[in-house]
């Protein structure tokens, strides 16, 4: 799978612009501001339905437009998929696939698979828990779609039960039976999203052991543990031994919602004991091992965009990633970089074609 040709209008900085790429590597060269990012941003959104690094679509139309539009050429296996996205300002967004237009996001999630690094990844290492769900949750998503469906479920349920209970402390209402109505909803998807969840750490783990391995060349042992309340009872236990706290508190305090990542070297969290080095290659080893376990499920290379690395690791490191990512395993590749000479010389170092674009502001 690659993109093939890329069009934007009123897209961030861009008014207009167009791109053909390389089947293989692709670097985006230019001043910071340039726009490299924006072009990595909009692959993304053809490939999630939106942006990576905003949660609100408007603020990627660009400065005094009322619109913006993403189209993009993919060939996938022996057939083209065009995807189109749209968004005018006060409307709802627009996502098509060969001119027919989505009737849910979500059903679009996972054809097109996508791997991207970037500086704001660091969050995995020292953000909160809801950094690392977001990681799980867009990982599994691209290879299972009815875990889409029970997650959208159980926070429409988690939603509605966090209403009633603030409702109820403002009315006095304690009718316990209106309040299991949700508990049930939750309990049935959150049993689904924790096995799926305890499937994906089991392949997972292994596959960050080895990438971290490979970067670092060091003995250091990763790991990734799950943290979940389910561990211990199902959610309905849960849900009626703490009901009297969740009254009192006005939300629910127990559920899949409150899962977590531990991020471990030599069994202790690396947001503690690692250096930057080591937090560095951790978020990468994740990221690559999040690849690999999608091109084993989904069957196809996922597309990888790699925003702004080699000022984050040293020259070792980024010698070892260029060769990994060099194999046949690995597909199209997307890098972005402020120095054109920079970026030549590490792929020239490694015997790899490289098609460089250049982006002025």
């Amino acid at each position: 799978m690659h993109l093939q040709k890329l069009t934007l209008f009123n897209f961030k900085n861009y008014p207009e612009a167009e791109f053909e790429f390389s089947d293989q590597a692709n670097a985006l060269t230019g001043l910071n501001g340039s726009g490299k990012t924006n072009i990595l941003d909009a692959i993304h959104y053809l490939c999630l339905s939106k942006s990576y690094f905003q949660s609100a679509d408007n603020i990627s139309i660009r400065h005094g437009e009322a619109f913006f539009s993403i189209n993009g050429v993919f060939k996938l296996d022996d057939r083209t998929e065009e995807i189109f996205v749209g968004l005018k300002s006060g409307q709802k967004k627009i996502l098509r696939r060969n001119y027919k237009e989505y009737q849910k996001l979500g059903d679009h999630i996972g054809l097109l698979p996508i791997v991207i690094v970037a500086p704001i990844d660091q969050e995995l290492i020292i953000g909160g828990s809801e950094d690392r769900r977001k990681l799980m949750d867009s990982i599994i998503c691209q290879y299972d779609h009815p875990y889409l469906d029970n997650l959208m479920n159980y926070n429409r349920a988690l939603q509605q039960r966090n209403a009633f209970l603030k409702q109820a402390a403002k009315t006095g209402i304690d009718d316990i039976s209106l309040l299991q109505i949700w508990d049930e909803r939750l309990t049935h998807y959150a049993a689904k999203i924790y096995e799926a969840r305890q499937q994906f750490i089991e392949r997972f783990i292994p596959l960050v052991n080895k990438f971290y391995a490979y970067l670092t060349q060091e003995k250091e042992i990763v790991s990734v543990r799950y943290d979940s309340q389910l561990h211990d009872d199902n959610l309905g236990v849960l849900l009626e031994k703490n009901a009297h706290r969740d009254r009192i508190l006005q939300y629910t305090t127990s559920g899949t919602h409150k899962d977590d990542l531990e991020l471990l070297l030599n069994d202790y969290p690396v947001k503690r004991i690692g250096s930057q080095g080591q937090q560095k290659s951790f978020v990468l080893a994740i990221k690559l091992a999040q690849f690999d376990l999608m091109r084993q499920t989904k069957n196809v290379k996922p597309i990888l965009l790699l925003d702004d690395i080699f000022d984050k690791l040293d020259l070792n490191r980024i010698t070892r990633l260029m060769e990994l990512v060099n194999q046949d395993t690995f597909g199209q590749i997307f890098i972005t970089d402020t120095q054109e000479k920079h970026i030549k010389n590490v792929f020239e170092s490694i015997n790899t074609p490289l098609k460089i674009f250049n982006c002025i502001s």
